[in-house]
């Protein structure tokens, strides 16, 4: 990283105003390539050797400040590099590698910011993505920025890895850098647990899912970070580095973003979804009773006072459905171990429960409905395949919610089952639909459900039997 970036190429010459208009154009759009090699230029003169000559006094202010002209200029190249026209011309021109050597040797938070949106914005290319993650010093210094204290040039940063680990034929080669740099753990997880930037906090959210979904083993390692550290022990001393949990640290940035941003908090939702498919992840969560209380009081707390309420139009199940699978998902992976934990004393839960599974259940009915003759809309293809996407994510939303229901139904006492009628959660309506999404997949359950349900309201259990026939003969 010592050397300089080489410079563009040159191009023949100014041959005035006519080769602008002409032959200066990058690719089909207005933009000039004069002007652009002149910006370019100007940003290796930036990071030269021979432009650091100011006193030791000034030196480190000047270092952090970007002169306003060349800002306005290198923002405009940001801004253009979303023209793929233009982000092949800056890999022809070696672009990568002169902000490969502005990332390694300024300290102006700005100008890393603009160089690592320009590559961002570049790699979006797929051949283009290729070049910049096949670069081992690039790849290296752009892992590295990950360290800064920038929130800008980290959002950015976040948004450049984002891109690269969604191409699948690049996805491997950053998974396995990162595996080799440990630091950036502690990194991201230092952003989860302590950044008030939402827009940050969604973008490491969803580089942390992408990763967890392309890499079992990462994730694997990145749960086990910490794990020998004894459980809710202070880290009183200053001087030792803080050990990071990744339970905690997701917990922490979903209630930043709870109330900001729902896309956000659907990342983090499906972050904890995936650590709940390995043992270890359930471990992870469950194993240190404060984290197990908080994941579970979070989550409770938004199934049953946040999401999908009863004074909530029943569309709004559409703009929700992916959260609350993965909340359920979540939940039901809890309560299935509460049994084997002295600590989480879950009680008066099942009801609340029930009720907002119910009504998931209910408002799913709704929103399955077909329109009769929708009048002028888009085409048929585009209906059929937003609805076929509609169906995908609600069948998975009913699937988990269906057989979370079914384990509370498993373990109804004749007293709850009493105070649910009472309440209102167990209302022959509910029942009604209980059923018509339990049978016939959960048959024993609401079989038992209703012998249950003979001993505490016969009127009810016989009305339910005559709705559901299948059920008759067996109780």
């Amino acid at each position: 990283m010592d050397r300089n970036p080489s410079p563009p190429s040159p191009t023949n010459g100014d041959e005035g105003e006519e080769e602008v208009v002409g032959g200066d154009c990058i690719g089909s759009t207005v933009y000039s390539k004069h002007w652009l090699f002149g910006v370019l230029s100007g940003l290796i003169q930036v990071v030269s050797p021979e432009n650091n000559t100011s006193s030791s006094d000034d030196e480190e202010q000047q270092q952090m400040e970007l002169d306003e002209e060349m800002e306005n200029e290198i923002c405009r190249v940001w801004d253009m590099s979303m023209d793929e026209d233009v982000a092949l011309f800056l890999q022809e021109f070696n672009a990568p590698d002169i902000f490969l050597g502005v990332l390694a040797k300024s300290r102006c938070p700005r100008l890393r910011e603009i160089c690592v949106g320009i590559l961002g914005n570049m790699a979006c290319f797929q051949d283009l993505c290729m070049s910049i993650s096949s670069d081992k010093n690039l790849g290296q210094v752009l892992l590295h920025c990950l360290y800064d204290s920038d929130p800008p040039t980290l959002l950015e940063t976040s948004r450049l890895l984002l891109t690269c680990l969604s191409q699948t034929e690049v996805a491997n080669i950053w998974v396995e850098r990162i595996r080799e740099h440990p630091a950036i753990y502690d990194s991201i997880c230092f952003i989860m647990s302590s950044s008030t930037n939402v827009d940050l906090l969604v973008k490491v959210g969803e580089v942390v899912d992408k990763l967890f979904d392309l890499d079992e083993k990462l994730m694997l390692e990145w749960i086990r970070n910490g794990a020998d550290q004894p459980l809710d022990q202070p880290q009183e001393d200053s001087e030792e580095q803080q050990v990071f949990r990744i339970v905690p640290c997701v917990l922490e940035a979903a209630k930043q973003v709870r109330s900001e941003n729902l896309e956000g908090l659907d990342v983090y939702m499906h972050i904890l979804q995936l650590l709940t498919t390995v043992d270890d992840g359930i471990q992870a969560i469950v194993q240190c009773p404060g984290t197990g209380k908080d994941t579970w009081n979070l989550l409770f707390d938004l199934v049953c006072h946040e999401f999908c309420q009863s004074d909530d139009p029943p569309i709004v199940l559409q703009e929700q459905k992916t959260v609350l699978a993965s909340v359920f998902s979540v939940l039901s992976a809890i309560y299935a171990l509460q049994v084997e934990l002295e600590y989480l004393k879950i009680e008066n839960v099942d009801l609340p429960l029930i009720d907002s599974l119910i009504r998931v259940l209910q408002n799913m009915e709704h929103c399955q409905k077909k329109p009769e003759n929708s009048a002028e809309s888009n085409t048929e293809e585009t209906k059929k395949s937003d609805l076929s996407q509609d169906d995908f994510h609600l069948k998975i939303l009913k699937d988990i919610s269906c057989e979370f229901l079914s384990n509370i139904f498993q373990v109804l006492t004749k007293e709850t089952v009493a105070k649910g009628l009472k309440e209102g959660q167990l209302s022959k309506q509910k029942c009604t639909c209980a059923f018509q999404n339990l049978l016939p997949f959960y048959s024993p359950v609401v079989e038992d459900f209703l012998k249950i349900l003979h001993e505490v309201d016969k009127t009810l259990a016989g009305e339910l039997e005559e709705s559901f026939p299948s059920l008759k003969v067996q109780t």
